[in-house]
């Protein structure tokens, strides 16, 4: 399984239910990598979507506490394990976590490879991605050139679960 986020220094990821910045390269490679794929997220995160409405061309899969949430183009599942059985059904190189904080907290754990977009930048935040630098059983692997948008300065990376 696949994991994709954008952060900045402080591994944060988000503030009030909204990403920290938009940048348009982050969000095409976001598009590129996931999809024709499976997304899956909390929440939360599909809410904060335009209209609240399931990402097109991909498998939309969201967990919730709320039994009598729906929405039409996402499969909705209860419970941490109604979620790992549902993605039984899908190829693990298929899937990929994009948010928010407890998904990615919950589903690091089944992750092997993490997309990270890192923004030389450090935000006001209320949402972390689990800062992988500290983490023993990740190492990056990938680090694109540094790249700008407007005064922003950011790098795609690569992390691998150590074998």
């Amino acid at each position: 399984m696949n994991v994709i986020a954008a952060v900045d220094k402080n591994w944060a990821i988000g503030n009030k239910n909204r990403l920290l910045t938009s940048i348009p390269a982050d969000m095409k490679f976001f598009r590129e990598k996931t999809s024709g794929h499976v997304v899956v997220m909390g929440r939360k995160t599909l809410e904060s979507f335009p209209n609240g409405l399931p990402l097109k061309n991909r498998i939309n899969i969201v967990l919730t506490g709320n039994r009598n949430y729906q929405v039409k183009d996402a499969v909705i599942v209860h419970t941490k394990e109604d979620l790992l059985e549902e993605l039984k059904n899908y190829a693990p190189e298929e899937l990929y976590v994009i948010g928010g904080g407890s998904i990615y907290e919950m589903l690091l754990p089944y992750c092997e490879t993490a997309y990270i977009t890192k923004i030389d930048h450090a935000y006001e935040a209320d949402t972390f991605f689990p800062n992988l630098d500290e983490k023993p059983d990740w190492e990056m692997t990938e680090e694109s050139e540094e790249q700008t948008c407007f005064d922003l300065e950011y790098v795609f990376s690569k992390y691998e679960r150590k074998k």
